[in-house]
């Protein structure tokens, strides 16, 4: 199984931005793999923010985070970062990384990182 570790998360006022990482611990299954960040609340299902594909870059994003959130990566580092900005109280949630499938960005890892919490209130 994969491993990842993400950090970055905190506290921010609305309107304020952040910058998470994704660390993976195997350079091969990242780098050939569609990447992910995900978020949960207590109480509610994780959901997918934003993906991005291994070879082109090609990014997709939930409209709740679309034109505020952008995703990128690094193959060499074996990294994944996430610039959120203009952040909203609902976008509260513990963030996560992970690799997902192709077509329909769905997990790929049974073994979840710790995640990183984000909390934004005044």
């Amino acid at each position: 199984q994969v491993q990842y570790e993400e950090s970055g998360g905190g506290l921010v006022q609305p309107g304020g931005s952040l910058s998470l990482l994704c660390m993976s611990s195997e350079g091969p299954s990242f780098n050939w793999y569609n990447m992910g960040w995900f978020r949960q609340t207590p109480g509610k299902e994780r959901e997918l923010v934003a993906s991005i594909s291994w070879g082109s870059g090609a990014t997709r994003y939930a409209d709740s985070v679309k034109g505020r959130f952008t995703i990128s990566r690094d193959n060499t580092k074996k990294t994944l970062n996430l610039q959120m900005s203009r952040l909203q109280p609902e976008d509260t949630a513990v963030y996560y990384c992970n690799r997902v499938t192709p077509e329909l960005d769905r997990a790929l890892d049974d073994a979840w990182g710790q995640g990183t919490q984000v909390t934004v209130s005044s």
